[in-house]
């Protein structure tokens, strides 16, 4: 980008899409072995009842979506409400609600992959990833120390599984004020490199099918396979497609302690996109106790045309935080 773009003194943003209900971000794709009777669900489009405003009987009537996760702030009749403003390098207790069908907030969760609630923090250009775990403050209010350090636009997501209820992936936009010059997307890459590891991808994304994604983790040219279990798993996957930032919350094959799943190096995950085009890969892995996250950018189908004008100075690389 050839400009900075000076944002104002914002308010916390919202940026509302209202549309048909869709299921939770978590994906797990078939292995050798029968699929086990559960609700994996990706960014693909579902069927549910959905009620319009105003209309008490539209919830009888199924609708159709084909909107992605994350692209809504209310889904279902759950809502992401953010109760504070952040300003750019400053530590923040950020704290939020999601409110149910019955306008209060929820306080009863079930717990998926040992957190009742987890939420993610990317900036609006894809370069840098945050993975926070926010505590309950009480009241249904959730907590969590967040810094954003650079001025601009980021994109917050709440993934959760109401009690008795399906997982949603609900999306806010959050601005934070001052000079902003957005960083180009990272180039198409199968090896990333972070803290002294090395994780090389491979597999590729097929748009409307389900694609097997093996991460590899080295440590100074050697394979590393003793990783630690990160919440309940050897590694999580978050996929967000550029430009609109859906969400894909992808989980790998296999748990620690299964009796098969080795703790590396290949971390093994299934996931199916919506669509062609680029997509940002985060991998969150484990070891020696501390949690360290990869990043890559990866192609689905034929990918997006390259700008033709105005070309950046060159790609940027992810920042990232837990």
């Amino acid at each position: 980008m050839n400009a900075a773009t000076k944002l104002g003194a914002y308010v916390l943003g919202v940026a509302v899409v209202f549309g048909g209900a869709l299921g939770a971000g978590r994906v797990v794709g078939p292995t050798a072995t029968p699929a086990p009777a559960e609700d994996h669900s990706a960014m693909v489009p579902q069927t549910e009842p959905v009620a319009e405003h105003g209309d008490e009987h539209a919830a009888t009537a199924p609708a159709k979506s084909d909107t992605p996760g994350g692209l809504q702030v209310s889904d279902n009749g759950y809502t992401l409400n953010p109760l504070t403003t952040i300003k750019a390098g400053e530590p923040t207790d950020f704290r939020f609600t999601v409110t149910g069908p019955d306008g209060k907030p929820v306080t009863d969760y079930q717990v998926e992959h040992d957190k009742k609630l987890h939420f993610i923090v990317v900036s609006r250009d894809l370069a840098t990833f945050q993975h926070v775990h926010p505590v309950e403050a009480g009241d249904g209010v959730w907590s969590v120390k967040l810094t954003l350090d650079d001025p601009g636009a980021y994109r917050a997501f709440a993934d959760f599984v109401p009690a008795g209820g399906s997982g949603l992936t609900l999306g806010t936009d959050l601005l934070v004020a001052g000079d902003y010059a957005p960083k180009a997307l990272s180039e198409v890459s199968r090896t990333a490199k972070v803290d002294g590891y090395t994780v090389s991808l491979t597999g590729d994304l097929v748009p409307g099918q389900s694609s097997k994604l093996t991460l590899s983790v080295s440590k100074d040219g050697k394979p590393v396979t003793d990783l630690q279990p990160y919440l309940g798993a050897y590694g999580h996957l978050v996929a967000l497609r550029a430009g609109d930032l859906a969400y894909l919350h992808v989980h790998p094959d296999g748990a620690p302690g299964d009796g098969t799943t080795k703790a590396g190096p290949e971390i093994v995950f299934y996931a199916e996109v919506p669509s062609g085009g680029d997509y940002r890969l985060f991998l969150d892995f484990q070891h020696g106790g501390k949690v360290r996250t990869a990043d890559f950018t990866a192609r689905a189908g034929a990918g997006r045309p390259k700008p033709t004008a105005e070309p950046s100075a060159g790609p940027s690389h992810g920042e990232h935080s837990h």
